[in-house]
């Protein structure tokens, strides 16, 4: 069975895809087509259609890659005929009707909740003095630093989109789970991933794990790729 040579990697909030730039270029490395979306994270909508509109671009099957509200957008998204599995790195994976807010909404206890700062104009960001700590625990110093204060604002109107028919219902999915994790906590990783039927993977690490860890990501990526079996194969 041959892989599927098609990979497209989905951010999450507070930042954009330049971070995927050392799981980029491993895959590449190794052969792969890989397709980095920047979406604007104005709105889950919005997202989902500039998710949707590189999956259309691609030239055959694809590997749908989501990082932390990435998540929610290849669980929207990757119902395209085009998408062969999803890949969850730390990420959440709302059902119907479930959104990023919802799946927030009930702190797991003994973890503390995320340093989001009170909304200003419709968006959220992380405070900076916290940002190393929560998101990139074990991201070297100047990377965190430089993450913190490049932060792009994260809409509210993204946190509460709704999934309509999330894509692990009907596709292989798989799940990266991190257990030192400050932003989605492990046993909410647990729960979605379990609910979601996927194949778990775990590596010790912080949410930034696609940054610190790009090879941990990337080969997870690579095994998926080599393991899908297409419906018309």
């Amino acid at each position: 069975m041959s892989k599927i040579n098609n990979i497209v990697l989905v951010h999450g909030g507070f930042v954009d895809g330049a971070g995927w730039r050392g799981v980029y270029d491993i895959l590449k490395k190794a052969g792969f087509n890989v397709s980095v979306v920047q979406n604007a994270t104005e709105s889950l909508a919005g997202d989902v259609a500039a998710t949707r509109q590189v999956i259309d671009a691609q030239d055959g099957p694809v590997i749908l890659v989501g990082h932390s509200y990435g998540g929610a957008v290849i669980t929207e998204a990757g119902t395209n005929p085009n998408v062969a599995g999803l890949v969850y790195i730390t990420a959440f994976a709302p059902d119907k009707g479930e959104s990023v807010n919802s799946l927030i909404a009930n702190p797991v206890p003994g973890y503390d909740a995320p340093p989001i700062l009170p909304p200003a104009g419709g968006y959220l960001l992380l405070d900076k003095a916290k940002f190393a700590a929560a998101f990139a625990g074990d991201v070297d110093v100047e990377t965190a630093g430089f993450m913190a204060n490049s932060q792009v604002p994260w809409g509210v109107d993204a946190l509460s989109g709704e999934v309509t028919e999330p894509a692990w219902k009907s596709k292989p999915s798989w799940y990266l789970q991190v257990r030192e994790d400050k932003m989605i906590p492990y046993p909410a990783q647990q729960f979605m991933a379990k609910r979601a039927g996927a194949t778990v993977a775990e590596v010790p690490g912080s949410h930034a794990i696609y940054v610190s860890n790009p090879s941990a990501v990337a080969d997870l990526v690579q095994q998926v790729a080599s393991s899908v079996e297409l419906a018309d194969a």
